[in-house]
């Protein structure tokens, strides 16, 4: 075939852009808050501390988080729900114009949940690629400058299907263009669930697989690898694995494997805490950074970011102020694990508290 023959693929309008807020979302010391709970998710949250599942009160917690003082300081990008993009504070201001005021990166969820993959038991498919480009488009001129897709496998038996991999990388690279096409930085996240009794051996083996068949989904269809971002789990043992346990070795396996998978091009990895407690999530995250890596090894937490604010704030005006202080005692810790210099300061009994759930879904 002669050079003339051959045809480059054409290169997203944003290209200079997505790079650019790619990494602002990626910059050192700060990280992700994922407040992008469906309204059934946000509901059982809130039901935990006896509040009504309704839109008055799912704003006013949003509030709660979207204008904590300070909390630019140490969060880069917030993940919102639908609903949540389009709120008003309760002096007018829009959720998101608030974020950008304190520096942070709107962000929207645009995966429209996991459903069963026919004739592969216990694995998932996610839907929402039908309309993902009005919708990204909608939500570009709404203010979101990056999304979030989560694709959900579970190892079973030792393994993870080839049918279940296929789909998950062939589905997030297709989320990954469309969103850069519209001007939007995707954060990839293929989501091995803690679910299951294996040792960490067999979830670092299939991470790696993962990975790297979403990175050649994503060459495939010429994703721009330096305006999109990754948000995997944490190389861990399953969660009913009864043998031995140690940060040094859930470190050492997820950096090998992160090795071996995400290309350099990739400015940040911005892990998910699936199920770990708050403080588990920060001490794992710390650990990681004691290590060089081409990358920002940063967090994208919702559950480890947020439980210990819920609980101080009960639903209550009156505790507004401290359950500000828990969500930016969270970030500040989690800022400095992002640097590898977290100490223990915001380590307490609550923040201790696993938060694991079977087969979570949101």
């Amino acid at each position: 075939m002669s050079y003339q023959a051959f045809c480059l693929p054409t290169e997203s309008p944003f290209h200079d852009e997505l790079i650019f807020n790619a990494n602002k979302i990626a910059k050192r010391g700060k990280g992700i808050l994922a407040a992008d709970e469906s309204s059934g998710t946000i509901g059982k949250r809130l039901s935990a501390i006896n509040v009504e599942n309704n839109e008055k009160n799912r704003t006013r917690y949003r509030q709660l988080l979207f204008t904590t003082p300070g909390l630019g300081d140490f969060i880069s990008g917030v993940i919102m729900y639908e609903e949540a993009l389009f709120s008003r504070a309760d002096d007018g201001r829009q959720f998101v114009d608030i974020l950008k005021e304190a520096g942070i990166v709107p962000g929207i969820k645009t995966d429209k949940g996991a459903r069963d993959l026919p004739f592969c038991p216990g694995e998932k498919y996610t839907q929402g690629l039908t309309d993902l480009d009005l919708r990204t488009k909608k939500y570009y001129k709404q203010g979101a400058r990056f999304a979030k897709w989560r694709a959900v496998l579970k190892i079973q038996n030792g393994r993870i299907s080839d049918a279940a991999m296929k789909e998950t990388a062939w589905t997030l690279a297709r989320y990954a263009a469309i969103s850069q096409a519209n001007g939007i930085v995707p954060i990839v996240e293929p989501e091995i669930m803690m679910d299951g009794d294996h040792p960490i051996e067999v979830c670092q083996y299939w991470t790696e697989k993962v990975v790297c068949a979403t990175y050649k989904a994503m060459s495939d269809q010429h994703c721009l690898l330096e305006g999109s971002l990754l948000k995997p789990n944490m190389v861990l043992a399953g969660q009913d694995f009864k043998g031995k346990r140690s940060i040094e070795k859930n470190a050492r396996c997820t950096i090998t494997a992160l090795k071996r998978s995400v290309p350099s091009a990739v400015p940040g990895i911005m892990f998910l805490s699936g199920g770990q407690s708050e403080e588990e999530a920060t001490l794992n995250l710390n650990a990681l950074n004691q290590v060089t890596v081409p990358w920002s090894l940063s967090f994208s937490y919702g559950r480890a970011l947020q439980q210990s604010c819920l609980r101080a704030w009960k639903g209550k005006d009156e505790n507004i102020k401290a359950a500000q202080n828990a969500l930016l005692l969270r970030a500040k810790a989690n800022g400095a694990a992002q640097l590898g210099k977290y100490n223990g300061f915001a380590a307490s009994e609550g923040s201790k508290e696993g938060l694991f759930v079977k087969g979570y879904t949101y």
